[in-house]
Order: structure tokens, then sequence, then C-alpha cells
């Protein structure tokens, strides 16, 4: 019945049905790592020729006979089966896209809360600095600001490492881990008995903390369609940038009437609320959903082939490696990276150094008490506000662009013009700050110069942001990371140089400089307007997720023919059956009418 055929190294014979009898030949030689998309290659092959088709119940029982024999099983690791792959179900509750609009909004309201949390802590210690130079006896203030400068690096730090880590396990234990880590470490800075005990504890404590900053707005983009992200976007940022003002505005007051310790004091009962809030959180990362999701089916069926396309295909320790060092290589090699990382490290810097400028602007040289100085922070809040408010007619200005034809909707760049007026409006509000700053002019003239310093800032940081996370998708945590880096060593870097630059070319110049300075980066963003969509065509990376999720959608579309292949077969199986089932019965009335007629 089988016969040996050469080169085969041996052959087997399968009946595949009483009237069919088929010859398949199996190479020994294979490695029996294949996948089970080899076993099907061999089954297929054995019972198709060229043009021909197969049934797919015979398919599977070569499938069975072929496993058999060669060790080669379809349900191996590195299965390409689509019918085996987990995905988000309409209707199923876990696509974080489909949750409910409250959830949603309650998700970012909470996000933003935590992160005002940690942003306030880094401005807050400005309030007390005169306290722990009498309770510690320094009298260089220098020395002091210092504990902003490690607060900014340790947030530098911390979005290296937590915003990949968040890409490998989720944002949830993340976030639950870093925030009970992060209030925890507040309290030896309350009770510090030296300033180096503060320094080194603040350090830790942002690399804690850093994790709202690199991944909450990953988490934003994790549940919100891009029509709607600009505005999540706008809503979330309600925290991070009013934490620098609410910080002095709350941390003067309270050290007034409390001492410099309560500034710490108040800021972990506002971490452990958040902790509280990161816990009744769902995971929100789609990654991280379908893995999960897989697991749970293998072990609910027992069938080893249900698998996700984020299944990790390596070790854990070089996933690791390349997952932390992604944020660095794509702020060193990805152009755009790298020329907006430096344009927001700078803006960012500036920002951090007012906070430096404002004390002295109004307690050295107008004499304002510590807690009256802190609402001179108004003016950045409400220009923050007005930003955030106007932003249904920034979208409508957004959506006015023409469509990008691979999509239909607007292109990224379409965003970058609200940063080009937002690039003009902070060094005209730097400038008049400059110059109204002394005495003999009105303090409210300055205060409203923090206006459309505030609202240039704010606009900056939410637009520049859904920028890279248009341009970068699934990798925008890593490109946020990385411009938080250099921007939080920037902005920790220069506040040091602040009270010494003030002193030296006194409040007009040294705010002119500024202003002047950040006049020169106009021509980043507008560049970026002009030919962004040539500089993404260009990214490696960004080219390389294109070419990804066009696979993707290859294998869906693929998966959905197929489906309706196998519909349109039942179909006419279905169709036959009944038309014999028809006949059987016709030649049984033809029966007994004639049996009937011979009586």
């Amino acid at each position: 019945m089988t016969e040996e055929k050469p080169g085969a190294s041996s052959s087997s014979s399968l009946f595949i049905s009483p009237t069919k009898e088929l010859d398949v030949e199996v190479d020994s030689s294979r490695p029996s790592t294949s996948s089970g998309s080899d076993t099907e290659s061999i089954a297929r092959n054995s019972i198709t020729g060229p043009g021909q088709k197969y049934n797919r119940d015979d398919l599977e029982k070569v499938i069975s006979g072929v496993s058999a024999i060669t060790g080669i099983s379809a349900g191996t690791t590195g299965t390409v089966d689509s019918a085996f792959e987990v995905d988000f179900e309409e209707g199923d509750g876990a696509n974080p896209r489909e949750w409910s609009m409250a959830y949603k909004g309650m998700i970012i309201g909470l996000m933003s809360f935590s992160t005002m949390t940690v942003v306030m802590y880094s401005t807050s210690y400005a309030s007390g600095i005169p306290g722990m130079e009498k309770t510690f006896n320094i009298f260089n203030e220098t020395i002091v600001v210092l504990g902003i400068t490690t607060y900014l690096f340790g947030l530098a730090v911390g979005s290296i490492v937590l915003a990949p880590l968040s890409e490998m396990f989720g944002r949830r234990p993340i976030y639950l881990v870093t925030m009970a880590l992060y209030s925890i470490l507040i309290i030896p800075c309350a009770l510090a008995k030296n300033l180096e005990t503060i320094l080194v504890t603040r350090f830790f404590g942002a690399v804690a903390g850093s994790a709202m900053l690199s991944n909450a707005p990953g988490t934003v983009s994790d549940i919100v369609n891009d029509e709607w992200r600009a505005l999540a976007f706008s809503i979330w940022s309600l925290g991070p940038m009013n934490g620098p003002v609410i910080g002095p505005l709350i941390g003067g007051f309270v050290y007034e009437y409390l001492g410099w310790r309560w500034t710490n004091w108040i800021v972990m009962i506002a971490s452990g609320i958040s902790f509280c809030f990161m816990a009744i959180i769902r995971e929100t990362y789609a990654p991280a959903i379908l893995r999960e999701k897989a697991i749970n089916k293998r072990k609910d069926t027992g069938d080893p082939r249900w698998f996700s396309r984020y299944d990790d295909k390596k070790q854990f320790w070089p996933m690791l490696k390349e997952n932390l060092r992604r944020p660095l290589s794509m702020a060193l090699t990805e152009p755009i990276c790298i020329f907006w990382n430096i344009y927001i490290a700078i803006i960012y810097a500036i920002l951090y150094l007012c906070f430096v400028a404002y004390p002295i602007i109004f307690s050295d040289l107008r004499g304002w008490s510590a807690g009256i100085t802190g609402l001179s922070y108004v003016g950045l809040g409400i220009g923050g506000l007005i930003t955030i408010i106007t932003e249904p007619l920034i979208r409508r200005m957004i959506n006015s662009h023409k469509p990008d034809p691979a999509t239909g909707k607007p292109p990224p760049e379409s965003m970058i013009l609200v940063v080009c007026i937002a690039a003009v409006s902070i060094p005209v509000g730097e400038l008049i700050f400059a110059w109204t700053g002394t005495p003999n002019v009105h303090w409210s003239v300055p205060i409203l110069a923090g206006i459309p310093f505030g609202a240039g800032n704010c606009a900056v940081f939410i637009y520049a942001s859904n920028y890279l996370v248009h341009s970068y998708g699934i990798y925008a945590a890593s490109a946020l990371a990385g411009n938080a880096v250099l921007r939080s060593i920037m902005g920790g870097c220069l506040p040091l140089a602040g009270p010494a630059m003030y002193k030296k070319l006194g409040p007009h110049w040294a705010g002119t400089m500024l202003g002047l300075f950040e006049l020169a980066l106009v021509p980043i963003p507008v560049v970026f307007w002009r030919y962004g969509h040539r500089i993404r065509q260009k990214s490696a990376l960004i080219r390389s997720m294109r070419e990804d999720q066009e696979k993707l959608e290859g294998r869906k579309r693929r998966a959905a023919e197929r489906e309706a292949r196998a519909r349109r077969r039942d179909e006419k199986l279905g169709n036959v059956e009944e038309l014999e089932g028809v006949s059987e019965e016709a030649v049984e009335k033809k029966g007994k009418d004639k049996e009937v007629f011979e009586v």
C-alpha cells in the first residue's frame, strides 16, 4: 500500500477516507522544535496538489498523524495559528478604550491628582528653605537649593527605569510599589537632623515618584482614543502643570504657621491618598492585559496554543536590558526625540528657575511674607487653566488641518501649530516679568505677566507630549521617559544658578537673558510644523512600528477571510445535505405512490 520513495527517510500511509489513501513523506531529520505551522504545512502538502483544495477535517487527521511520527506539535510555542491568538472582544470589558466615560474620567482625575502630589513636592521645598537654613545653620542659599536639584535628578533616573518597566509588567504594579515607597521615603525628610539626609532621601523618593510623571501620560493614552487624547491630556495636566504653583502656595502658608517640617507631612498625607487611588484603578496597558488574558486562557483550557502577540519571546534579563536601553537610545538616535527633548528641557528649566526668582522678586525686593509670596504664583496657574479651558477651540483648530491620507485624521504636525504659538507666548511673559518685577512697578503687573508665561508652558507640555505619543505609539512611555530625563536634569541644574545670576545681573537683565534665550528656540517647533512629516518618515523606529502594524492588520484580514471561507463551505455543505434529504424523501414518496397504484 505504501512504497519507498527515493530520497525520503521514511514514509507513512495515512488513511483519510474509505476511498482515499495518501502517502505522506516525513523527513526524520527535521528538528523537533518546529512550530505548529510546520506540521500544518507538511499535512497540507500531503493531501493537495497545485490548485487543489483540501477538507479541513482531513487535514486535521493528517496533522495528528504527522505529529505522532515527528514529535511536531501544533500547540508548541511559536505557533502562528491566528485562531488561537487572544485579542480584545467587543463588549467583554477588557479593552480600556471601551470602558465607560465615567470610569475613564475618574482614572484621569486620579492620575492628575497623584502626579500633582509628586510635582508639588519639588517646589514646596523652596518655601521652607529659610527655615532649613536656620535649623541647620547654613548661610549659603545655593547649598539648600540642592534639595530641588537632587529631587529633579531622582525624577530623571526613575524615568529611565520605571517607564520601560511599565511596558514589561504593566502600569498598575509599578504604580502600587512606587507610590508606597514614595510615601515612606518622605518620613526621613520630615524628621531629618541634617541637610545631607534631606538631599539623599529626596533623591530616592523622587526615583519612586517619577512613575507618575513618566507613566501617567501613557495611562491616559491607553484609555483614550486619538480624537479625545488632547482633551484628556489637558484635563490630566491640571495636576502636573499646577503642581509647581500649588507647591509654594501651600508650602508658604504651611511654613509660615507650622514650620518647614510640615511641608513634608502635608505631601506625605497627599501621597498616601494617591496610593489608595492607585489600588482601585485597573490595569490599562493593552499588552499587559492581553498577556494576562492569554495566560488565563491557557490555564482554563489546558491548551498551550493560546497566545497573545505581546507574549515575551526573550528571557527576562535580556528583555529588561533592552527596555531600559530604549529611552536612552531613542533620546540619542531619534531626530524627533533629540530636538523636542532639547526644547522642552530648556523651557522646563527656565520654569523651575522662576520658583527661585519669584521669592527674590516678591520676598527680598518687596518684603512679602512666605505665605503671600506663594500667592504670587497665581498668574502661572491662571495661564495654565486658560490653555486647558480653551482646549475645544484648540482642537477645532487642529482638526481644520488637511487630513493624513493614510489615516484620514489630522497629522501629528497639526498639534505643533499650538506649540508654535506657545513658543512665542513664553518669552513674551518672561520679558514682561523681567522689566516689571522691581518695586517701582505695581505688584499686579509681574503677577499678570505669569499668565502668558504659564499658558505657553502648559501648551508646550501638553501638545509636545501629545506629538510624541502620536508619533511613537506603544513606545510613547519610553519617548516621554527620555524627555523627562533631560528636562529633569536641566530643571535641576539651572535653578542652582538663579540666586547668583539675579544678584549679579539684577532682575531686569537676568530675566531678559532668559526671555531672549527662549525666543531663540522658537525655530524648533516651526521646523517640525513645516517638515515634521518628512522627519517621521525617516525615523527607523516609526517605520518599523508601521510595518509591524501592517503585518498585524494583514494577519487579522487573512484570519477574517479564512473564517468567511469556512462559513461559506459550511453553508454549501448544509445545502447539499438538504438537497440529499429532499431527494431521499422524493424517492420514498414515489415508491409509496407506486405501491398504491399497483394495489
